[in-house]
């Protein structure tokens, strides 16, 4: 059966069990090949799956949501969103076929838009993943309706990370998530840098500590 997702890989050095999964979600108007530039700084352990995100913008060009720039700001295809959640969740449901590893250890990986995708997925749908590395992200006002009951939420482990000089997505979206999260039953840690809309080598550094501690 063919999966939903395009996606590209990067295998795990385990040979004698199935392996922790990370799945890499990249932001507007990325592609798959983007974010799977980060696995040679990530634990080996790891099975790395790196998604295209479904909606075409141009040739080589990828998003999970459409964006309307406007003075009055900025307005999300909530739509799109929606079936964007909906399409993580089914490629999840059926990755087990086309790959080996530990459906209980499941991290998602998510910067900019796919790191509100990975958040809404996470809470929403608890039972697919073991923790998220959202990275320059915010959460979606149509969270809390989907929001998952409390006592699913209490496996979840959390890593947030943002820049104060991100001019796409402010600090205080990163710091609404830290808020949001800090009143769930979830395992959080919050991260500041100074930075803009990127992955620098101290987050990325961060980043790669915090998996492995996961796994070790």
């Amino acid at each position: 059966m063919s999966l939903n997702l395009a996606y590209v890989r990067r295998k795990s050095s385990i040979l004698d069990a199935p392996p922790p999964l990370l799945v890499l979600l990249h932001g507007l108007g990325s592609n798959e090949q983007d974010l799977i530039s980060l696995a040679p700084y990530l634990d080996k352990r790891f099975l790395i799956v790196s998604l295209r995100a479904p909606i075409v913008l141009q040739a080589g060009a990828y998003s999970w949501f459409n964006i309307e720039f406007t003075p009055k700001g900025n307005f999300i295809d909530m739509d799109q969103a929606e079936n964007s959640r909906l399409a993580l969740l089914s490629f999840l449901d059926q990755l087990g076929n086309q790959e080996v590893y530990d459906p209980k250890q499941v991290y998602l990986m998510g910067f900019s838009q796919g790191a509100i995708m990975s958040l809404s997925v996470a809470l929403s749908t608890p039972e697919i993943c073991t923790g998220v590395i959202a990275m320059s992200g915010r959460l979606l006002d149509s969270i809390a309706d989907k929001l998952a009951e409390a006592e699913a939420l209490k496996k979840l482990h959390f890593l947030v990370v943002h820049g104060r000089g991100d001019q796409v997505l402010p600090i205080e979206c990163g710091r609404g998530i830290k808020t949001y999260l800090s009143t769930l039953p979830v395992s959080l840690t919050y991260r500041e840098y100074n930075m803009g809309h990127e992955v620098n080598a101290e987050s990325l550094s961060d980043i790669a500590h915090w998996l492995k501690q996961r796994l070790d």
